[in-house]
């Protein structure tokens, strides 16, 4: 437990970096600049999420949570896996403008659901 705080702080960060990474990135392609994907805003993303997933897993061994009885945190994860298959299709230029901007909202959308209940705990 002595290095809860500091693996939480690090989880909280980096959960907010993936959401202003996805906003930069989709705001860059909204004006009109898609060289973004030839500079490290490609990959640092992937780098941050990872930290993100350590951290999570960490988390979860020093708190001994089980996923299958913390209903909010199975609900977490299951809109995790929908925020990444989102993201994929808002991110990628081969699909249509309309599917990209769909994706886009849902991708938000679902990030703040899962803010949302990382902060409530409803049940």
């Amino acid at each position: 437990m002595e290095h809860y705080m500091t693996i939480k702080m690090i989880h909280m960060l980096t959960a907010y970096l993936t959401g202003l990474f996805l906003v930069v990135r989709l705001g860059l392609d909204v004006a009109g600049k898609p060289g973004w994907r030839n500079t490290p805003l490609r990959w640092i993303p992937h780098v941050n999420d990872t930290i993100l997933l350590v951290m999570a897993i960490s988390l979860l061994a020093i708190l001994r949570l089980n996923v299958l009885e913390e209903h909010w945190l199975l609900l977490k994860i299951v809109l995790l896996v929908g925020y990444i298959v989102a993201g994929v299709f808002a991110i990628k230029p081969k699909f249509a403008t309309r599917t990209r901007i769909i994706a886009a909202v849902l991708a938000i959308v679902q990030l703040l659901a899962i803010f949302h209940l990382a902060m409530a705990k409803p049940f």
